[in-house]
């Protein structure tokens, strides 16, 4: 394993990307494009801290299929992540942040995000977890 302080700095910066979104989910009227954009990086950051646990290179990407398919070379029950259409998120790193290619989230595509944000932490934790990581 990589450091155990880079690990807990891509928790720390996927923390805040999911406070960030929730914060800006519960403002009057939410800017939905942003806040999906934060619920991508969280779930982008937690695979990227998984995968620096067990010391697995990556590219530079906000594909999160490509994450997961990395994380299931090590660990087949990755496979769960897509049952929770985490991959679909992708399109927040990009898409919603550059008027070329604008997209704007549904509210209710926002709300399935936090979903799929909440799950990956979660499943990321437990993984963390069963291997006597301390956060």
């Amino acid at each position: 394993m990589k450091s155990k302080k880079t690990v807990k700095n891509w928790i720390f910066l996927a923390e805040g990307n999911l406070k960030t979104a929730k914060d800006k989910l519960a403002s009057e009227n939410p800017v939905t494009n942003t806040v999906c954009f934060h619920y991508q990086q969280c779930v982008e950051k937690y695979l990227k801290a998984y995968l620096t646990f067990i010391s697995k290179s990556f590219r530079k990407t906000y594909d999160i299929a490509e994450l997961i398919e990395i994380c299931k070379e090590n660990d087949p029950d990755f496979q769960d992540i897509y049952k929770l259409n985490a991959h679909k998120i992708t399109k927040y790193a990009v898409e919603v942040r550059y008027s070329d290619e604008l997209y704007i989230p549904s509210l209710e595509e926002t709300k399935e995000a936090i979903e799929i944000a909440e799950k990956v932490k979660e499943f990321i934790i437990a993984k963390l977890k069963n291997r006597n990581f301390e956060l």
